[in-house]
């Protein structure tokens, strides 16, 4: 997947292709609303070590409710998986990676807020890049704070956590410890008889995000 000619405008079609990154081609996908707003969100992919994509139904099922909240979205491979080239950096490298997106999806879509959202292991890239990138929302699915400092992330802007009460990846309980103890807490969205992929519960998962976002969204385009 080569990144020479990349969309000049952003595509009203849903379409896969290549966008230029600092380690080479970046593969994502993106897709326009129905009905849209004048918001776009960027949504990171778990874990690449343990087979997380962009086509992980976590991340699918967050695409799909910001396309109903009128947002265009795009999700994508981090370096080193599928399409896009380079390789995995455990969290580090990766959040060039979403600058250089978001810096394309600036360029294309001017006057549009963005959003950035992610699963586990996106969640804590698409953290510890809000600030930078000026992100008026923050979503976090399952976010490991025993694996990577969360601590020390402070977003700038409106923060939703969802945590399902029976993960066996994530702990939970140490999530609602770190949630609690944070000078600005965030949104917390507790889900009983949860697991860290939400087998079964990614409809309940929409209905709680749809819930807690519908009175932060942009205006309409």
């Amino acid at each position: 997947m080569s990144a020479e000619n990349p969309p000049s405008e952003f595509p009203r079609l849903a379409r896969r292709y290549a966008l230029a990154g600092p380690a080479g081609a970046i593969e994502v996908a993106s897709a326009w609303p129905e009905a849209p707003r004048r918001g776009m969100a960027l949504i990171c992919h778990p874990h690449p070590l343990f087979g997380g994509t962009m086509d992980n139904k976590v991340v699918t099922t967050l695409e799909r409710v910001f396309l109903e909240l009128g947002l265009k979205t795009l999700r994508f491979n981090f370096r080193g998986v599928g399409a896009s080239a380079g390789v995995h950096d455990n969290g580090v490298a990766e959040g060039d990676d979403v600058a250089a997106l978001v810096a394309w999806l600036r360029a294309v879509l001017p006057d549009h807020a963005l959003w950035l959202a992610g699963f586990s292991f996106g969640s804590h890239v698409a953290a510890r890049m809000a600030r930078a990138v000026g992100a008026v929302q923050l979503v976090s699915i399952a976010p490991p704070v025993t694996k990577w400092d969360f601590d020390a992330i402070s977003p700038g802007c409106p923060w939703l956590v969802v945590q399902g009460e029976q993960d066996e990846v994530v702990e939970p309980e140490a999530v609602y410890r770190w949630a609690a103890a944070r000078p600005d807490p965030p949104t917390l969205i507790r889900m009983a008889d949860t697991s860290h992929f939400f087998h079964g519960r990614l409809v309940e998962l929409r209905q709680h995000l749809h819930q807690a976002l519908s009175d932060r969204l942009p205006p309409p385009a």
